[in-house]
């Protein structure tokens, strides 16, 4: 490991201009490229505390063992060269988009005598027309069968071409009239390419001229009572529709525009895009990446456009170019897609309209893309098997962790606080043992004392557990409060399981407890451990800002390497833990928010709750109801009728429902607020600053 003031520039040596710059480590490999407004200012942040620095930042300065400059005019300039010694060096330390696939092309060579419509993989050859990309390539050749009854242009090899030019005799597809031949002199060169060019006018999106063109033919040929030809060009027509519904019109005014959606984590990041052309999707492709560097979505969109356009020039450069964030600063980026494609490149943030909701399902499919990869990733048995190996060496357990158990804490500024606990066994998710747990000791918003709750309520009962089944004869963990957790107190007839062979909920004992939090939260788990007598249980906690994993009572953190499966997987645990607190204090809150008075009485249960609301309408015209009116209604007897009859004169009115558009209080009607209903009272509306605030 390199110390970083070893190699520091002398004060003054760096100069203030625009520049690319280059980290070498100590066998002179390029292992980091960057580029600045201003190299000075740039290279200084990498020369500090490096106590500072981001965690992978701090790994890629101590394996550098030297860094030079390059000095250029303008930032378009330093644009176009980072991305060429990117391509050059392919620096480990750098942001690198990779293919999930090669994606497949529709080319058209328009650089032979007698053009050919192919699939094509890989680089792109000079001369070539190409269309997509697309997903598959069955996708393709379904396209073009439709459209060479049409637009009959060559489709064989060269091999084939000359064996029939031999020969004399055409293949297939010239005997059906899905190939015009050329091979044996049925139509001049000439011909055969403006057939071409049709071709690719159709398919880069000029089709309303065409079909209107034929059209016209037919109703001609229709006059002229040449019925035969007439029935072929509506046939055409047919067909060419047919190719068109295969990709809906998702734009208006024919548009071209390319779409990129980013979807990121701490440590990956998919990248899905969108190619618009003539107002439809002609292609689509995506790429995963591991965020070596600490990057922000902007400069994720920016390495993306690197990666699209950095070998494009012309119109596969299109004139609009829509992204989630601008890379910063924007000027440069889009003054670079301008000299890329010759005339003026729109890059922006679609606000409104088609183009925004396009853009969402853009990034839904990105999200899709991470968490397929992340699925495969984890679905690796020997990857799943070197994570944990990984995750014993580095908090030193006996073990591999085989059970994990995760916590988190979930509130809205105080209220509705709630826990979750998850558990993963042999690295993948067991859902039928996960927990929720309500926070009763106190009120209000502390997360430290939350997770001292939430792990000795789990734990107690854990304990209670082994009591039961005579594990402990020493009684060394017993209970010291009294309390009979469980319940009857009857032995089991197995350690973790019930008398019909289901496993009990808190039988199992994890050998690993993380916590979502840092230190405080790691401590207040390895306090209540303590309190209970148990210290064969080892805890972590992952602080999601820097993806530390801290250890009681230890000051520093244990730093993963971010290419550890280790640490992807205890990020997914916390993040999947996340994910299920989330969920169950959303799903109270609302549960609160439709509460109403028919909620205490007892023994009514929501059936006959709904029963109510639909014989009379509303709460409001329930509390005026006599006890015999609430009689009539179907299940309800005469000391119901009385219970409910006293619970709505106790309850105080609700309030009136309000018109949001008008302000209007609408007096006439009480909302429902018990019985399920599509509409939500005015206070389930949460403003953003309050929504913003949910953890």
């Amino acid at each position: 490991m390199a110390d970083p003031s070893s190699y520091r520039p002398r004060p003054g040596e760096i100069p203030d201009s625009p520049g690319v710059y280059r980290f070498r480590d100590e066998h002179r490999r390029v292992i980091y490229v960057g580029k600045a407004k201003s190299l000075r200012q740039r290279l200084a942040n990498y020369f500090q505390d490096l106590a500072n620095l981001h965690p992978r930042t701090r790994t890629m300065v101590t394996t550098a063992a030297s860094v030079e400059w390059t000095v250029v005019s303008t930032e378009v300039e330093a644009l176009q060269l980072e991305y060429s010694w990117i391509k050059e060096y392919d620096p480990r330390f750098n942001v690198k988009y990779r293919d999930d696939k090669s994606y497949p092309y529709l080319a058209v060579t328009m650089n032979e005598e007698f053009p050919r419509v192919q699939v094509m993989r890989g680089h792109k050859k000079k001369g070539v027309r190409y269309f997509g990309p697309y997903g598959h390539a069955w996708a393709i050749r379904d396209t073009v069968d439709l459209l060479l009854r049409v637009f009959p242009v060559r489709t064989c090899s060269a091999g084939v071409f000359k064996n029939a030019s031999r020969t004399g005799r055409p293949c297939l597809l010239g005997y059906i009239g899905k190939c015009s031949a050329p091979c044996v002199g049925r139509i001049t060169p000439e011909d055969h390419r403006d057939l071409a060019e049709e071709f690719c006018d159709f398919m880069a999106g000029r089709t309303g001229t065409y079909l209107r063109r034929l059209e016209k033919q037919m109703m001609e040929a229709a006059e002229e009572m040449e019925y035969e030809r007439a029935a072929r060009l509506r046939d055409d027509i047919e067909a060419l529709k047919k190719a068109m519904e295969k990709s809906a019109v998702v734009l208006a005014d024919a548009t071209d525009a390319d779409l990129i959606a980013v979807a990121e984590d701490e440590l990956e990041a998919a990248v899905q895009i969108f190619h618009v052309r003539g107002g439809r999707v002609r292609g689509q492709r995506g790429w995963v990446t591991d965020k070596v560097e600490e990057v922000t979505t902007g400069a994720l969109v920016e390495h993306a456009l690197q990666q699209l356009y950095g070998e494009e020039t012309g119109d596969a450069v299109p004139k609009e170019v829509l992204v989630p964030a601008l890379p910063e600063p924007v000027e440069p980026a889009q003054e670079w897609l301008t000299g890329r494609r010759g005339s003026n490149v729109s890059l922006r943030i679609p606000q409104r309209g088609d183009k925004k909701a396009l853009m969402e399902t853009v990034q839904r499919n990105a999200q899709q893309a991470l968490a397929l990869h992340k699925t495969k990733r984890a679905s690796d048995l020997t990857t799943r098997s070197r994570a944990l190996e990984e995750i014993a060496d580095a908090l030193d357990l006996d073990s591999a962790p085989l059970r994990i158990e995760c916590y988190d804490i979930s509130h809205l500024q105080g209220d509705d606080v709630v826990a979750s606990m998850v558990v993963f066994e042999d690295g993948l998710q067991r859902k039928s043992e996960y927990r929720r747990f309500q926070i009763k000791g106190f009120a209000g918003q502390d997360d430290v004392r939350s997770m001292h709750e939430v792990i000795t309520r789990r734990f107690r009962r854990y304990l209670a557990e082994k009591e039961r089944t005579g594990e402990w004869t020493d009684g060394e963990g017993a209970l010291t409060d009294g309390e009979d957790v469980l319940g009857d107190g009857e032995p089991l007839t197995s350690s973790f399981k019930d008398d019909d062979g289901r496993p009990r909920k808190f039988a199992y004992p994890p050998q690993l407890v993380v916590v979502d939090g840092g230190q405080p939260q790691v401590a207040a788990a390895r306090r209540a451990l303590d309190e209970l007598g148990i210290d064969d249980i080892a805890v972590c906690g992952l602080a999601k800002r820097l993806e530390e994993v801290w250890v009681p009572g230890d000051d520093d953190p244990v730093v993963l390497p971010r290419t550890s499966e280790g640490l992807y997987l205890l990020q997914r645990v916390r993040d999947e833990a996340h994910r299920f607190a989330i969920t169950y204090q959303r799903t109270k809150r609302a549960k609160r928010f439709r509460a109403g008075p028919l909620d205490d009485v007892p023994g009514l249960g929501e059936t006959r709750k709904q029963a109510l609301i639909k014989h009379f309408g509303s709460v409001k015209k329930l509390r005026s109801a006599t006890i015999e009116q609430i009689q009539e209604v179907p299940g309800i007897g005469r000391k119901t009728a009385e219970t409910i009859a006293v619970a709505l004169a106790q309850a105080a009115p609700a309030a009136p429902a309000v018109n949001t558009a008008t302000g209007e209080i609408i007096d006439d009607e009480e909302p429902d607020t018990t019985a399920g209903s599509s509409g939500e009272p005015v206070s389930a509306g949460l403003p953003d600053e309050r929504r913003g605030q949910e953890r």
